[in-house]
């Protein structure tokens, strides 16, 4: 285990987390501020641009923003998309990288897709055409337009359903988040276990519980 995951541990992910909220400590990436800009730094780290041959820039999702930041309302007004910063398409293009990217495994899109399960207007889809975010496929339909990202779609959605199932198969339907890092990721988490880590706690589908062992992710109750 690297010195890095063994800093994680502890200092990341070591309070008590409730659904409602998520003031999980995570002072290693606050830096002097605690700002979105520090944290999406480290999660850039994390990304492994090797495995699609650096043609993909680092992608670090929300979710996993809001892991590693107490408050999701200062994390949100923190929140900037380099790329994106000042543009009128700003706000369109994160909701996209929000709500669709980790739901949808799909290169294309449709029109019902994008309107009614997603909540985009139609001038939204419009300014992700202009970021370069989607290409015209026909009338009514969209490719998505990042090189590689088709690829990341499919091992990030894998992924994060194979760290699920580990929780999941775990008695009591809980695991120490040191022994799950500390596992040999399995062949289908392809971005690494703590890449994922971040996705389901920021995300909510596991819960973290402070214990004299150690960190505790539970699968919630439903």
């Amino acid at each position: 285990m690297s010195r890095k995951r063994h800093r994680l541990v502890p200092e990341t992910f070591g309070l008590k987390r409730r659904r409602e909220q998520v003031p999980i400590e995570a002072v290693p990436v606050r830096g002097e501020s605690g700002s979105a800009r520090a944290a999406v730094a480290e999660l850039v780290q994390l990304f492994p641009r090797g495995l699609f041959e650096d043609a993909l820039p680092p992608i670090a999702l929300k979710s996993q923003l809001y892991s590693l930041l107490p408050d999701r309302t200062v994390a949100d007004r923190q929140l900037v998309l380099r790329a994106c910063d000042g543009r009128p398409y700003a706000g369109a293009v994160q909701k996209f990288l929000a709500s669709v990217l980790p739901a949808c495994g799909d290169l294309s899109f449709q029109q019902d897709q994008m309107t009614q399960t997603f909540g985009f207007k139609d001038p939204e889809i419009t300014q992700l055409v202009n970021a370069g975010v989607l290409t015209v496929r026909d009338a009514g339909s969209w490719w998505l337009a990042v090189p590689g990202a088709g690829r990341f779609i499919k091992y990030f959605v894998k992924g994060r359903q194979t760290v699920l199932a580990m929780v999941r198969k775990a008695k009591y339907r809980e695991l120490l988040l040191s022994e799950l890092l500390g596992r040999r990721a399995p062949a289908a988490v392809r971005l690494g276990l703590t890449y994922h880590v971040h996705d389901l706690i920021g995300a909510q589908l596991v819960d973290c519980v402070s214990t004299t062992s150690g960190t505790l992710l539970r699968l919630p109750e439903t």
